[in-house]
């Protein structure tokens, strides 16, 4: 791994809690992070030792047991445990459970959120990797900040085979890949954007990708934009940009190994870090999905006067 990306040189041994927090903040600099975002240092003590690291993409009370099991002293997320204000750290609330977990056990909580969504490697690098682009450049940029990659796939495969090379690199979950668009088109250029995606569909069709992937798509808006490009195509533009919905804990868990390896690079032997079991995909099974041919079914309730 080329280390020169990362910097200064390595962390002495009787690692602190502060060495990781300098780490962090060198790999993600708190300033590049959105102004609505609430990242950094959220429990802990600077001057307590670290010997484990667990990483995970949320902060919840499992991600918690979990650290106290493995004996961790960190959790790194991706999410904020606190990025709204709250006026009670009583047990009776899940954030004040959890921040009490944490301090009973003397656990530290670090979040670095679109911070590392915008860092050089980050969380849209490693959608992009996990995709297969190469030659990747900005989606767009917020508050002069960098979000979300564009690239190209070597050479074209058809939609299904994206989606599926996705599923083959993301963790699973309940809901696996959502995708919209005929099966066997061919797509070559890809817009990615880790998290919740529907906001940026503008600069999706600025970009001329092929497909979108991306999480958390509502009901209007991926309609809307599914419309245009049929509306487009009928005018004999392409029926571009295809949607892939691949979930939001999914692909943002991607940004995990890398974190890792990045802190293993530098932290040597002195530290054991570990990827979280924990699934926080909120979901859990799914009842009744199907394909496109299902929606002509004669079991379907519209035929039989059901609700719409």
């Amino acid at each position: 791994m080329d280390n020169s990306r990362d910097g200064g040189g390595a962390v002495p041994e009787g690692v602190r809690l502060r060495d990781v927090v300098a780490l962090l903040e060198e790999f993600y600099p708190v300033h590049t992070a959105q102004s609505w975002d609430r990242v950094g240092l959220v429990a802990g003590d600077p001057e307590q030792s670290v010997g484990t690291i667990l990483l995970a993409v949320d902060p919840t009370l499992d991600v918690v047991a979990e650290a106290v099991a493995l004996g961790a002293d960190l959790i790194i997320t991706h999410h904020p445990l606190l990025l709204k204000g709250i006026h009670s750290v009583a047990t009776t609330t899940a954030k004040g459970a959890t921040i009490t977990e944490l301090l009973v056990n003397d656990i530290g909580l670090y979040c670095a959120h679109t911070n590392a969504d915008v860092a050089d490697p980050g969380v849209g690098q490693a959608l992009s990797m996990a995709c297969g682009l190469i030659d990747t450049e900005p989606l767009q940029v917020t508050e002069d900040q960098e979000l979300g990659r564009v690239g190209d796939l070597p050479e074209p495969v058809s939609l299904q085979q994206l989606a599926t090379r996705l599923v083959e690199h993301l963790p699973p979950t309940a809901g696996g890949i959502r995708v919209s668009g005929p099966a066997a088109a061919p797509v070559r250029r890809v817009a990615v954007l880790g998290g919740a995606g529907d906001s940026a569909f503008e600069a999706v069709r600025r970009s001329g990708a092929d497909v979108y992937v991306t999480a958390d798509l509502r009901h209007h808006p991926a309609l809307e934009a599914r419309e245009e490009a049929r509306a487009a195509a009928r005018a004999g533009a392409s029926s571009t940009p295809y949607l892939v919905d691949a979930g939001h804990y999914a692909t943002e868990w991607l940004w995990l190994p890398g974190l890792r390896d990045r802190l293993a690079a530098r932290l040597g032997g002195s530290v054991d870090i570990c990827l979280s079991s924990v699934r926080t995909d909120p979901w859990d099974f799914v009842v009744g999905a199907g394909g496109p041919e299902s929606h002509h079914s004669e079991n379907h309730p519209t035929d039989h006067g059901g609700m719409p």
